[in-house]
């Protein structure tokens, strides 16, 4: 088959973001043919085809020594970008053509013929950590698996020294792809594995039939076994059950008892809790009882010492006799302030007229005519100075601050000033009478006593009224102790408010000591209650004391004992019998032994049921992996016959299988020989003309997958590595071919067998 499948992808580049010693590294652009990746030893070319599978199928995991390429510190990731396969007259350049040189550094350029791809169009398959799984378009892989991309398109100069299972490998090749979903050979290996475990001896098989087989006849002894021991024990098994109502008997007239007992401590300790509580609270209430008569003594004795009427009187009544006192007070200090001016009024004028009816000389009146002019000049001139004074700067402060009282002050001052000047003027200048004044002024000052005299004995006369008013007023409102003092109706008034006080006092006294001696009547009454319920609980008489209840206890307490003792001789000989019946355990088995030989019978009909279902699975799968043999086999062994020759020149003609299942090659002169007996490198070209074949042949499996090939020409000689070069690139026209190799003779006969190489320095 040479025809080129159109429309798969390639592999165009590599990008290793971190895998080995590789960071950010960008290997390609990739050919859909024949490609070489040259470099030296160490270069990474390993690494690229290791990376490749880890990105497909999953990264290696670590075992043992084997190097899995995972950096110390990062994860293994990267990248595969797949491009669309050009159509099949742009696959390869005319032979006619120039080869373009290598490029080198790190990539290469792909060569002149190769069309340019569009990266819009590429399709990129990347890979993290393997939980993950594989990102981007999937299906790419879906037509292989890891097992034959590892066995037949990862190859090495090791993996080409045997090819195990290649009747399987050819069937799982020739099928892959076609829908089954799984290769008849490894399903008829997993046929047969299973059928080597229905006749396993292995304890970990439960469904060997085998196994179920010997279970079984395990069973029946045990179930014998089990039968003859229960015949055995029945005899002791019914003399156990006899005792058992009698043992439950005993054993629930003991609880009564140890019931009636507890019961009996219980109400005991309650008894006492409530009799200790009961003498408290009497104590309680003959100490309140006390404490009433007590108080009620107390509050008698202080209601003798007052009026009644005072203590009765009213907030409202009371306050209207102490607005009455105030009024009668402010009435006597008028009356009293009026007495005490009438007196120094009467004194005044009193000694006013004597001194006038003094004889004086007439020097002395004339001087002190004179002085007083002058005081009197003197005056006519000073105060109104003075009120001007004062005036005019309280009417311009008060100007200032806008104050009409201080302004109109202001101006009364003065004029008041001006109407005191005109008065001194018109004194001054007024007539000189004094000797009529002298008379005027005696008569005067004689009718001014008389006045003022008459004044006092009024006074003196409204004082006693009005004492007597005050007295009458008191004896009314019942002050008459106060006897017309009005501090001492005051103080009346206090003790009277104070003895109200004191009897709500008392009140509130009283009624708390009657709600606590209520209170402790209820108590007193509940805890009677309580006491005749525990009594009746403890099912005694009426009144019985905690002496009643401890005669109760003794009584049980010594019919507990007796049932004690005859408890334990029955306990006794239940024990024994018991200690002789725990071997009758296994009799309650023999029920279990059935069901279980029913299930095991049941599980070894199912067995050989999926045995026999087995047995044809093998016979089709058999039939069918031969049916595919006679018609794939013959091609496959023909293209390998072919390869091999053109390997090694002629030497080697044909490839074929025995009768028996074994691989052997013939020479140009019928000369047969297996492969055992080949030369390393003849091996090794027979490995590698058997999957060149395969992947000839079964070109429906990895259709987008390459073939990475490491150094695998590194045993060949330069002849035959001509003919395998030819071979690959004859591989490569049907699938993409990536040969790793630091070998430049080798990239030379690559070249030789296909001027379009593509090169790839490293």
């Amino acid at each position: 088959m040479t025809a080129e499948r159109g429309g798969a992808p390639y592999l165009k580049r590599m990008k290793i973001t971190s895998f080995g010693a590789f960071a950010n590294k960008v290997a390609g652009p990739f050919t859909p043919h024949l490609n070489v990746v040259f470099g030296e030893n160490e270069a990474g070319k390993s690494t690229l085809a290791s990376f490749a599978g880890g990105v497909l199928f999953g990264w290696e995991e670590a075992r043992g020594v084997r190097n899995t390429y995972k950096p110390r510190n990062a994860e293994r990731a990267g990248s595969l970008f797949f491009a669309p396969r050009p159509e099949e007259g742009d696959a390869l350049p005319d032979e006619g053509a120039p080869v373009p040189a290598p490029a080198s550094g790190a990539e290469s350029g792909a060569p002149a013929s190769e069309p340019a791809s569009d990266p819009d169009n590429e399709l990129v398959l990347s890979r993290v950590r393997n939980a993950d799984g594989l990102q981007g378009p999937a299906e790419l892989v879906d037509d292989i698996d890891r097992e034959t991309f590892q066995t037949m398109f990862s190859l090495t100069a090791d993996e080409l020294r045997s090819l195990r299972n290649t009747t399987d490998m050819t069937a799982k090749l020739l099928t892959a792809g076609s829908g089954t979903g799984a290769s008849p050979a490894h399903a008829l290996v997993e046929v047969q594995a299973r059928l080597a475990e229905y006749t396993s001896k292995a304890a970990g098989i439960e469904h060997s039939i085998t196994r179920l087989t010997a279970e079984q006849d395990d069973l029946r002894a045990q179930m014998a076994q089990a039968a003859d021991e229960t015949e055995r024990y029945k005899a002791q098994d019914k003399e156990f059950h006899e005792l058992a109502p009698q043992r439950a008997q005993l054993l629930a007239r003991l609880d009564a008892l140890n019931a009636s007992i507890e019961e009996l401590a219980a109400q005991r300790a309650s008894l006492e809790k409530l009799d200790a509580q009961r003498d408290q609270l009497r104590r309680q209430r003959d100490s309140l009882r006390e404490d009433e008569a007590a108080l009620a003594a107390e509050h008698r004795v202080r209601e003798q010492a007052l009026d009644p009427a005072l203590v009765a009187l009213g907030a409202a009544d009371e306050r209207a006799l102490r607005d009455r006192i105030d009024a009668l007070a402010e009435e006597q200090a008028k009356c009293a302030h009026s007495v005490d001016l009438a007196k120094e009024n009467c004194a005044t004028s009193t000694a006013a007229y004597e001194a006038l009816l003094e004889t004086e000389d007439v020097h002395q009146v004339h001087e002190r005519r004179r002085r007083q002019r002058s005081v009197q000049v003197g005056l006519s001139i000073a105060l109104p100075l003075v009120f001007v004074a004062a005036g005019v700067p309280l009417f311009m402060h008060g100007r200032e601050i806008t104050s009409l009282s201080f302004t109109a002050l202001g101006i009364g001052l003065v004029v008041f000033a001006l109407m005191l000047a005109a008065a001194a003027l018109v004194m001054l200048f007024r007539p000189d009478k004094a000797a009529e004044a002298q008379e005027a002024r005696k008569q005067d000052a004689q009718w001014v006593m008389l006045q003022d005299k008459k004044k006092l004995e009024a006074c003196l006369s409204a004082q006693e009224q009005l004492a007597a008013r005050i007295r009458a007023q008191f004896d009314a409102a019942g002050l008459s102790a106060a006897q017309g003092s009005l501090r001492s109706a005051r103080s009346l008034l206090s003790e009277a408010k104070d003895a109200r006080a004191e009897a709500g006092l008392f009140q509130q006294r009283q009624q708390a000591l009657v709600s606590r001696l209520s209170a402790v009547e209820d108590n007193l009454a509940d805890i009677e209650r309580q006491r005749a319920r525990a009594v009746e609980r403890a099912g005694l008489r009426d009144g019985a004391t905690v002496e009643d209840v401890d005669a109760a206890i003794d009584q049980r307490t010594r019919q507990r004992v007796g049932l004690l003792e005859t408890s334990e001789s029955l306990n006794r000989r239940y024990g024994e019998l018991k200690q002789e019946l725990s071997q009758a355990k296994h009799a309650h088995r023999f029920d279990e032994l059935k069901l279980r030989y029913q299930q095991v019978r049941t599980r070894q009909d199912e067995s050989a049921q999926d045995y026999a279902r087995l047995l044809l699975a093998k016979r089709m799968l058999e039939a069918a992996i031969a049916a595919w043999e006679s018609k794939s086999q013959p091609e496959v062994y023909r293209q390998a016959s072919r390869l091999l020759s053109l390997m090694t020149d002629g030497r080697w003609v044909k490839v074929a299988m025995t009768p028996e299942g074994r691989l052997q090659v013939m020479d140009a002169v019928k000369t047969e020989r297996e492969p055992v007996h080949l030369s390393l490198g003849t091996c090794q070209q027979l490995y590698l003309a058997l999957r060149i074949a395969l992947l000839i042949t079964a070109d429906n499996v990895g259709r987008s997958i390459p073939i990475l090939a490491d150094d695998i020409l590194v045993n060949f000689d330069a002849r035959r590595r001509v003919g395998a070069a030819r071979a690959l690139a004859e591989l490569a026209r049907t699938r993409q071919v990536i040969l790793f190799t630091c070998h430049e003779e080798i990239v030379e006969s690559m070249r030789s067998a296909d001027p379009a190489l593509n090169v790839v320095e490293l």
